[in-house]
């Protein structure tokens, strides 16, 4: 007869035979996610290759051959160890813990030294348990990984320090998801500019000699489940488990000035004083003060002159048929509020020049360029643009503080004017493979509100894949019809002679200016093109910039329709855009196309739609080759 087969449960992985350094490991990571720190994930690390390791180690030099283990660490495991001993005797076993505090627990008896020399594999799994009263032993179960994981879960709730990063961050977000005139999200620089007056430290700038800011702790949020990040540009919002939190958090902080935490509503204050001068009171304020974060000491101050700018500034809606106040921009009732503010000699205009100018291809004809401008004595900044090969910054000045080792990050606004340049092979190519379509598109939608093209002469036109008069009339048609500066050149050397001149201009332009910053969102809500002669300039910030013009960024339908429409011959960006205007997505296209009553409806739905600055109509033709796009279940006539 044949051997009868066991069935059953697969036999329970053994425990940890070092839950005393697990534990001193899941208090290191805890207190360090609780500070936003970025040792919260070595601490991890060490975890982890700690579970998987199955012999009982006796000090912290012992674990220094395992993977994630450095000196570091098994320093601060040997004195936690010392300590352990002096607190609980040199036999205190280490090997074995009851699932209850050690801390709270009755003095056991001391093993003998021959267990604690000997093979710890002879060393019974509960030998704790053996010390302890009766009444006692039924509350402490045997040393199973499953209790392990069960007493750490239990160990308590994360909550953050107070003024610290996730503080502040989750009063914010609780203030404004009561809010009822709120979105039910804050971006970036929105949730930073608000939660800073919460929080002790800089969310933005990290302390001297730290690359980490208080920012940092907005990650551990994510990871508890306590805030939702979501979109890109990010968007941040409170869980229920987060909402939870904050009103206990709140109840905690009944004593903090209302002004700080709450958002007054805009009628009800005015900060226009007797002491402010007349710049500050052109415009309309809101409470609350500003800390300029930016400070070389490391050290937050108020900036004393932000009455106006600091707190909310009015500015112009696109539509709006205001007359020019004094800034040189249409008074209408949007409330901006900068997140920061250059005056005049707090910054430079540098020069940003894109790195792939000055790589790749033939290195002597890439490195012309940068020796003609080094020439010609302008101050630039290779780096990497995700739009546009050559574009301006106005950079803040830093004071270097002796004996710092990194100098804070300045921070950066940028100017209106981005420039690509094309040489003639190169636009021929790129019209091509259908990259100057995209080229334009992509610069239309960047924010930057001059877009200019510089058009390189070289070599003979007559040898291109494209004819000379194509060429010409893609270059009179980037003019005439999508609205660009169009610069011709004949060499680099006058390339580099024309963006010294513009680098020149804009040093003077912007001399005597206050630069406001806003972020890619506020862009779309008002017109922000201020006359020259204005005393102040609103302008993207560089990181916001930079970020929304990423190529494979993730996209939203809107932008993902627009390209689909692009796609069909005779559909440019203008006429893509008009029918985004009216219909923003697919589905409310094919909506509009299903209430129709008939096929000839359908056709002529979009023909009277308006497009470009003439306001033609964009036609029977394209509206008809539209509609049997969406609507044919069969193959395009």
């Amino acid at each position: 007869m044949s051997a009868s087969v066991k069935y059953g449960r697969k036999k329970p992985l053994p425990p940890s035979p070092n839950p005393l350094f697990l534990q001193w490991l899941t208090e290191w990571r805890d207190k360090a996610a609780e500070k936003g720190k970025r040792t919260q994930f070595v601490y991890q690390k060490a975890i982890n290759t700690l579970r998987k390791y199955p012999l009982p180690l006796r000090n912290g030099k012992e674990a220094k051959i395992l993977q994630n283990f450095g000196d570091g660490i098994c320093k601060m495991l040997d004195e936690k160890l010392a300590q352990y001993y002096l607190e609980h005797g040199p036999d205190a076993p280490i090997h074995c813990l009851s699932t209850s505090n050690s801390t709270e627990q009755p003095k056991l008896k001391r093993r003998s030294s021959s267990k604690r020399s000997g093979n710890f594999s002879d060393v019974p799994a509960v030998s704790m348990t053996d010390n302890l009263e009766d009444d006692q032993r039924e509350n402490v179960g045997p040393c199973s990984s499953k209790r392990s994981k069960m007493a750490d879960k239990k160990l308590r709730e994360y909550v953050p320090q107070k003024r610290s990063g996730g503080y502040a961050v989750l009063l914010t977000l609780y203030q404004d998801s009561k809010n009822p005139h709120g979105r039910g999200f804050m971006t970036k620089p929105e949730l930073q500019r608000e939660a800073q007056p919460l929080c002790e430290k800089s969310l933005t700038l990290p302390d001297p000699g730290c690359k980490y800011t208080a920012w940092s702790s907005v990650s551990t949020l994510v990871q508890k489940g306590l805030v939702i990040k979501t979109n890109n540009p990010a968007r941040y919002s409170l869980t229920e488990k987060g909402v939870e939190l904050a009103m206990k958090l709140e109840k905690g902080e009944e004593g903090l000035d209302t002004a700080v935490v709450a958002r007054v509503p805009l009628e009800t204050v005015d900060l226009t004083e007797d002491e402010e001068d007349a710049d500050n009171q052109r415009l309309p304020a809101v409470s609350g003060s500003w800390t300029n974060t930016n400070n070389s000491s490391g050290e937050s101050s108020t900036n004393t002159e932000l009455g106006a700018f600091g707190s909310g500034v009015s500015l112009p809606m696109e539509d709006s048929q205001e007359s020019q106040s004094s800034t040189g921009c249409e008074v209408v009732p949007f409330l901006h509020r900068p997140e920061f503010i250059f005056k005049p000699g707090e910054f430079n205009i540098v020069l940003c020049v894109d790195f792939i100018e000055t790589t790749g291809g033939a290195s002597g004809r890439k490195q012309e360029l940068v020796a003609e401008l080094k020439k010609n004595g302008v101050y630039f900044d290779i780096r990497k643009l995700h739009v546009g090969d050559f574009l301006w910054i106005a950079q803040e000045k830093l004071q270097y503080i002796p004996g710092q080792l990194r100098a804070p990050q300045p921070r950066e606004l940028v100017l209106d004017y981005v420039v690509e340049r094309k040489r003639m092979d190169d636009l021929c190519g790129s019209i091509i493979d259908g990259r100057f379509r995209e080229q334009k598109f992509r610069l239309k939608r960047c924010g930057l509100k001059k877009p200019v093209y510089l058009i390189e002469d070289h070599g003979a036109v007559q040898h291109l894949s494209i004819p000379e008069s194509t060429l010409q009339q893609a270059i009179v048609n980037t003019q005439v019809v999508d609205g660009f500066f169009i610069k011709r050149t004949k060499d680099v050397r006058e390339s580099a002679a024309y963006l010294t001149i513009m680098t020149r201009y804009l040093q003077s332009l912007y001399l005597t200016k206050k630069l406001l910053s806003c972020t890619k969102e506020e862009d779309s809500k008002f017109d922000r093109v201020c006359s020259p002669s204005a005393d102040s300039s609103i302008l993207l910030t560089f990181g916001e910039f930079n970020e929304g013009a990423m190529k494979n960024k993730a996209q939203t339908v809107k932008e993902v329709f627009a390209r689909q429409l692009m796609q069909i011959s005779g559909i440019s960006g203008e006429k893509a855009s008009a029918i985004l205007e009216k219909y923003s997505t697919p589905a409310s296209l094919l909506k509009a196309y299903n209430e129709c009553t008939t096929l000839t409806d359908q056709e002529k739905m979009l023909s009277c739609i308006k497009c470009g600055k003439l306001q033609r109509n964009l036609g029977p033709a394209l509206s008809k080759t539209v509609a049997q796009l969406y609507c044919m279940d069969g193959p395009l006539c």
